[in-house]
């Protein structure tokens, strides 16, 4: 089969490689859709990936190609969406359903050879079976929205109350979608792109604050009446927007740090102070995984792009580009600002 197969920094390959074949409980999956996540442009453009020759791509939708012996869950022909974790099942975090800090896992498309590649095996719970309503397009965002709603889950979420939502990436944008599905009264993303505030209103926000104005805090004030937001998800890794949600909670709320970080960060004493004097709940999320694995967040994300109340923009996507292109994909990213949205590798061009 055909594959992007990286050798070495900034040198990913399309070339050949043997078809993978499932063993017992495996699925062989033919891949349509693969994103190109954040974390594999290091992988490829820098010095992060774990071993080489390496196949890379964990963010996909395909095809059940093939079964081995034994798997009931799916069968051929369902259409599917890969779940790429590959917890160990046995460590203490994962009898506890927390699969997502398993400190013995795999992963498929960085530890495992992944989907850049016209073929992929995974266990068959990695296989999560979608609607044929529901695109492949959708199938390959599967695994950013479930991020987005592990996020909603890392805190005693309720409806009726104020969200605030730190960036309008695409994490962003389903964030405050689950945040409206599951009866938010006020849902407000936060960015500096005005096109990035118009899709949030277009996909259900009640309103949209350009944060590099300089009455942005008065504005998000008089939405909650001068409380502060009942609930504040920074999806952007951004400094600025880390340290703006503990401006916006307000007494009592609870803050979720989705966005991963990539620089040294501190607050002044004044800035981590708001913790203290509003007594507000801080936590973190990472992946997008609960009991019984792969979880809700999975099954939640087809249901939902099944009866269309979890919207999909065809602006999440850049460029579509064919798997022997991945390389021209891999050369867009060293030019900071050219990709504003997914690139979708098709496998089957």
């Amino acid at each position: 089969m055909k594959a992007g197969v990286v050798h070495a920094r900034e040198d990913i390959r399309f070339e050949e490689i043997e078809k993978p074949v499932p063993k017992k409980g495996q699925v062989l999956i033919k891949v349509k859709y693969t994103g190109i996540c954040g974390s594999d442009v290091p992988r490829v453009n820098g010095d992060a990936c774990h071993f080489f020759p390496n196949v890379l791509g964990h963010e996909f939708s395909g095809t059940v190609e093939e079964t081995g012996e034994g798997v009931t869950r799916v069968k051929k022909g369902d259409r599917v969406a890969g779940v790429p974790l590959v917890p160990c099942m046995e460590c203490e975090d994962c009898q506890r359903g927390d699969y997502s800090l398993c400190k013995h896992y795999s992963f498929i498309g960085s530890r495992e050879f992944g989907s850049f590649a016209e073929y992929v095996v995974v266990p068959e719970r990695n296989a999560v079976p979608f609607e044929d309503t529901v695109s492949f397009e959708q199938g390959a965002f599967f695994e950013p929205a479930t991020v987005a709603l592990h996020g909603l889950n890392r805190v005693p979420y309720e409806g009726g109350k104020s969200v605030a939502i730190l960036g309008g990436g695409t994490i962003g944008m389903f964030v405050m979608q689950w945040a409206k599905i599951f009866g938010a009264k006020e849902a407000v993303v936060f960015d500096i792109a005005e096109e990035r505030l118009e899709l949030g209103k277009r996909l259900g926000a009640t309103a949209g604050i350009n944060t590099l104005q300089d009455d942005y805090m008065v504005q998000a004030m008089k939405v909650t009446g001068g409380r502060g937001f009942d609930y504040v998800f920074e999806t952007a890794g951004n400094t600025v927007t880390m340290k703006m949600a503990f401006e916006l909670a307000a007494n009592k709320a609870h803050v979720c740090f989705v966005g991963t970080p990539t620089k040294e960060l501190s607050f002044s004493v004044k800035e981590w102070e708001n913790m203290n004097r509003k007594e507000f709940n801080l936590t973190g999320s990472w992946m997008s995984y609960s009991a019984p694995f792969p979880g809700k967040e999975w099954e939640l994300v087809a249901h939902y792009f099944k009866t269309g109340d979890l919207k999909f923009d065809e602006s999440f996507i850049f460029r579509k580009m064919p798997l022997s292109s991945i390389a021209d994909a891999f050369e867009l990213y060293k030019t900071p600002g050219t990709v504003k949205g997914k690139i979708l590798i098709d496998s089957e061009q």
